[in-house]
């Protein structure tokens, strides 16, 4: 198969389309009328209809529908997935925003609102890839799947329940559409997520010694930490692509639950840790180093009282980058813009942690968007980067698909 010139894209389509999915809030909100992913869902879900798509619609919980796309070509062949997420998290205060944060608005070549960037652009932008590649008449061997699923921002049980379905069996690559400036991302940092709790005795401020403050503990536990995220730092290095791994404190509460008053001895005190991991941190290790500090703690106080839990655990991943997919998509980039690409890697974690982890899926993230500005006020996309972003998808699937990145097949 010869690769032509990249697809062209309907620029004023793709604003339309963003703008669209920006102005369906999908916010999750448990227990709120319309608080899920539903709405923008199903206008995908019938947007994907129109353009001659198979779709199928399955609820990875109740009233939140994740939406997958099928387009076989003209023959068997290797199997890309495109995966783009619905959820966007909260806009927060609203009057810190110079503009609707569901508005859509397109101001100056941009377009404004809560996930125009993280991922609601990428998502426009992989459709219409998928559409440009429909209207040049299925011109590919091979099965393109489009992944749009709930909870990116969450638990990620969209991609879960996706992977739980059967879906990522026999996939041969995926493109992950995030706001990377259209960097080619192989690395993705990997998470934990831990909590804490510190057991005292309530006592009043004036007479400490009648219980037990579980608040001196927890900082001496975090001093620990701090030297632990040092010795980690020491022993890994920088990775070319994620920097340095974190351990970070984030939440900080005495009492953990009920109302906190300046002369009472809390009874409990708990702290949340966020760990953002490299390659050669092994997550079993690093649990273990938790409850090593807390046993050393233990050791030297009677009235140390500790437990903790893992609320997530994400595997860091790496991607070759002679991948068929990385090599697709670099060339891609190749010849939509006539520059070299930038390689780099994601400081979070994203969907394509568990296409990699669970399922074995080469991955490769990249999309239009500033990296930094994700669930900031004033979030928005650049156009022309978006349009570049979506001739870059449909290229990278023609050449992933004839066979190898190297132009013919």
């Amino acid at each position: 198969m010869t690769i032509g010139n990249p697809a062209e894209i309907d620029q004023d389509e793709l604003i339309r389309l963003t703008q669209a999915l920006v102005r369906i809030p999908s916010v999750y909100r448990p227990g709120e009328p319309g608080g899920t992913e539903a709405e923008v869902a199903l206008f995908i879900a019938d947007y994907l209809r129109k353009l001659g798509v198979e779709v199928f619609v399955e609820e990875a919980a109740p009233g939140r529908p994740n939406v997958i796309g099928r387009i076989r070509g003209r023959g068997p062949g290797k199997t890309l997935l495109f995966e783009g997420h619905t959820d966007v998290v909260t806009a927060g205060d609203s009057g810190r925003w110079s503009v609707d944060p569901f508005g859509g608005e397109l101001l100056d070549g941009r377009i404004y609102g809560r996930g125009a960037c993280d991922t609601k652009g990428n998502t426009a932008a992989m459709i219409l890839a998928a559409k440009a590649l429909l209207d040049a008449g299925r011109d590919f061997p091979g099965t393109i799947l489009l992944c749009i699923p709930v909870d990116e921002e969450g638990m990620m049980i969209g991609i879960k329940h996706f992977i739980r379905q059967g879906w990522a069996r026999g996939v041969d690559g995926a493109i992950i559409c995030e706001p990377e400036e259209n960097q080619i991302c192989v690395a993705q940092k990997g998470a934990l997520r831990i909590r804490l709790d510190f057991a005292g005795k309530m006592a009043h401020g004036a007479m400490p010694y009648a219980g037990i403050n579980p608040i001196p503990r927890l900082a001496k536990f975090l001093v620990n930490v701090e030297q632990w995220e040092e010795r980690e730092v020491r022993r890994l290095g920088r990775h070319p692509y994620l920097g340095v791994p974190h351990i970070t404190p984030t939440i900080v509460r005495a009492p953990a639950e009920g109302e906190a008053q300046v002369n009472v001895v809390p009874g409990e005190a708990t702290v949340f840790l966020d760990l953002r991991t490299v390659p050669g941190q092994d997550h079993e290790r690093l649990v273990a180093d938790v409850r090593g500090i807390l046993d050393s703690l233990a050791a030297g106080d009677p009235d140390f009282s500790a437990s903790f839990q893992v609320l997530d655990d994400r595997p860091c991943t790496e991607t070759d980058p002679g991948d068929p997919v990385v090599r697709a998509v670099a060339e891609a980039y190749r010849a939509v813009t006539g520059r070299e690409p930038v390689y780099n890697g994601v400081p979070g974690a994203t969907d394509g942690t568990f296409l990699h982890a669970w399922a074995g899926i080469p991955v490769v993230t990249t999309g239009a968007g500033s990296r930094t500005l994700p669930h900031q006020v004033d979030e928005y996309v650049d156009v022309e980067e978006l349009a570049i972003t979506a001739r870059m998808y449909a290229e990278a699937a023609r050449r992933f698909l004839a066979g190898s990145g190297a132009g013919e097949s």
